[in-house]
């Protein structure tokens, strides 16, 4: 398997908000959807996963609720709010911008 690509800035926030669209997911669980949807192209460490979660929890885009695992162990599992669910079409409206941008610039004629 090729390594992991790194993630462009402002894409982590558009990566957790979807991935968290459909319920509620703890920091891990998160992670590893983020893994299996992109077929390993990105892997979310929790240095950079933590504290984007706290970040966007802090902007009310998510809120945090503890749970227990199935493990038994007590976990935060975060959900969108109303505000994350605007924040996420807005963040969808801008990727999009950026990928036709950028196919633009890779389509063109040299």
């Amino acid at each position: 398997m090729s390594k992991p690509a790194e993630l462009l800035q402002g894409t982590l926030d558009l990566l957790i908000l979807r991935t968290v669209e459909h319920g509620p997911l703890h920091g891990v669980g998160i992670s590893d959807r983020i893994e299996q949807v992109t077929n390993g192209v990105f892997v979310v460490g929790p240095g950079s996963l933590f504290p984007a979660l706290h970040r966007l929890a802090d902007k009310g885009w998510l809120e945090g609720e503890w749970g227990t695992l199935e493990s038994g162990r007590r976990a935060k599992f975060y959900s969108l709010t109303p505000e994350g669910r605007a924040q996420l079409t807005v963040e969808k409206r801008n990727w999009r911008k950026v990928f036709t941008a950028v196919n633009q610039v890779l389509a063109e004629e040299s």
